[in-house]
């Protein structure tokens, strides 16, 4: 397929000024999402695996920013009177060593994030077969994403091409499938939970409210910026290696938003019941059909 659109070059240099952008906003969120995580809270009390996806990502994405700049160096510097073809024809050669760093940071980002999404549903709902459809799409999300990393370190070419486009959309699609879907049952669950409390006791009504929203507002986030770098790849546009980078600040994003709700939401959560009652540290949610007791709704979601 023949691209089209805004000059490689041209775009490469915009795509690293917009994501050093939207990363420093990250980096802003992600300090708020550490200090809201750990401020006056004992040390058991702290979320360990949470915090360290947290810092995990932040990992990331600061990697993703780092090579992004060294390939805008190169190609418009250090190779511009050396490589063939100069700086348009470096940046749309797919083998080399920075395209392969980036679209593997990216992967990798994709697979931490929804893994999580997936892994809060299981907690949730405490059902294996609930995730066994975003599991498989997870998996898909892995073998195209792998396959996709590899067919282009193999060859010079461009992203378009058609060896390589089944596999890149089969990627962009599983993985909007999987936040989807995920984040549509992780929704769905504490809404009819909240619902459930709400009926038992009125004063409880729209406790969990804020968290649903804001799992809206990421899962839309996230599924947007998909959708449109899906779009601007199916129409060959070059604006899709625009897109993609983008993409990394905006899981990061998307995933401390929710995070810092929930925090900020935590003394508000706590909803007295009948019957049920979850130990959040143990990410377990237990019914017990006799005494009253509390429920707490663990959500750390993208």
């Amino acid at each position: 397929m023949t691209s089209s659109g805004i000059p490689l070059d041209a775009g490469a240099l915009m795509s690293a000024v917009l994501e050093g952008i939207l990363y420093g906003f990250s980096g802003l969120m992600f300090m708020g999402t550490i200090w809201s995580l750990t401020y006056k809270q004992h040390t058991r009390n702290i979320s360990r695996p949470i915090v360290a996806v947290a810092i995990l990502l932040f990992i990331l994405s600061t990697t993703h920013v780092v090579v992004c700049v060294i390939r805008v160096e190169d190609g418009l510097v250090k190779y511009r009177n050396t490589y063939p073809g100069g700086p348009v024809a470096f940046f749309a050669d797919t083998s080399q060593k920075t395209y392969i760093i980036k679209q593997a940071l990216y992967i990798l980002q994709t697979l931490l994030a929804d893994g999580v999404v997936i892994y809060r549903c299981y907690v949730v709902w405490q059902s294996v077969w609930v995730i066994i459809l975003p599991s498989m799409l997870w998996c898909s999300i892995v073998v195209t994403g792998i396959h996709a990393v590899y067919g282009a370190s193999q060859y010079n070419t461009s992203a378009f091409d058609q060896g390589l486009a089944t596999w890149v959309i089969g990627f962009f699609i599983s993985t909007i499938a999987a936040n989807v879907l995920s984040s549509g049952l992780l929704a769905y669950r504490i809404w009819a939970i909240e619902r459930d409390v709400a009926t038992i006791r009125a004063s409880t009504k729209g406790n969990m409210m804020p968290i649903i929203r804001v799992l809206m507002d990421a899962a839309i986030l996230y599924s947007m910026a998909l959708v449109t770098t899906l779009i601007c790849f199916l129409s060959s546009s070059n604006g899709e290696y625009v897109m993609v980078d983008l993409v990394m600040p905006i899981i990061s994003i998307s995933f401390y938003m929710v995070l810092i709700r929930v925090a900020i939401n935590r003394n508000h959560s706590y909803l007295s019941t009948v019957g049920m009652t979850a130990e959040a540290e143990q990410g377990n949610l237990q019914k017990h059909p006799v005494e009253p007791l509390q429920v707490y709704i663990p959500i750390y979601a993208q």
